[in-house]
């Protein structure tokens, strides 16, 4: 899993139409293949009389990510691939959408069924807020009191953050930081303490913060 990349906050709907015919895109984060699965069924369930509900999802991002997108009966490489493209460009991980289309009448020929799914993609794709996800390590630090806002200066300025502070015998703080910098972070403060400071760690998981 890439580190940090931008997600769908939320989940949003555009409609479009095109000569008669609607075009309605649903947009939701989604977290792995079984969710955007799920998410897709949802869709097509509540818009079961529609003429194609076409279906793309990314699950991860950069180098590593799983794609999909199908067609649902409109013509081969008129709907799926146009769909997937714009997420593709979209700069978002984790992300499905649904592109659910009720015929108007009108045929709209292949150039005209790109354009309206590409269109009606682009339009959701704009509108829907973005987060960050962000994988952070999570640490504890037993503090004395004596060093307890140099430490806190130290860890915030080394692209830290606090989390927690419990005030006992000594302070006990909660700090999350970027894998990369921990190791940074535990040498600064060896260096401040005289090696008597150590972060001892708890876990390492995503994090999603909104823009």
């Amino acid at each position: 899993m890439e580190k940090d990349y931008l997600i769908p906050a939320e989940k949003i709907r555009r409609e479009i139409i095109v000569v008669n015919s609607r075009f309605i895109s649903t947009l939701s984060p989604v977290s792995n293949v079984d969710e955007a699965r799920t998410f897709i069924r949802e869709v097509r369930a509540e818009f079961s009389d529609a003429t194609h509900n076409v279906p793309a999802y990314l699950i991860g991002s950069g180098n590593r990510v799983i794609a999909h997108c199908a067609d649902d009966g409109e013509p081969s490489g008129t709907a799926g691939r146009p769909v997937l493209s714009v997420l593709q460009g979209s700069g978002l991980g984790d992300v499905a959408v649904v592109v659910t289309r009720y015929f108007g009448g009108t045929k709209l020929g292949t150039g005209g069924l790109v354009r309206a799914y590409t269109n009606a993609v682009k339009m959701v794709v704009q509108s829907v807020p973005r987060a960050r996800l962000e994988v952070l390590a999570t640490y504890l630090l037993d503090v004395p009191y004596p060093m307890f806002n140099g430490v806190e200066r130290m860890i915030l300025e080394n692209t830290g953050e606090i989390v927690d502070r419990v005030f006992e015998a000594n302070v006990i703080l909660t700090l999350r930081v970027k894998p990369e910098y921990s190791e940074m972070l535990q040498h600064k403060l060896a260096d401040f303490s005289a090696g008597t400071l150590e972060m001892i760690f708890i876990d390492q998981k995503p994090f999603i913060r909104r823009l």
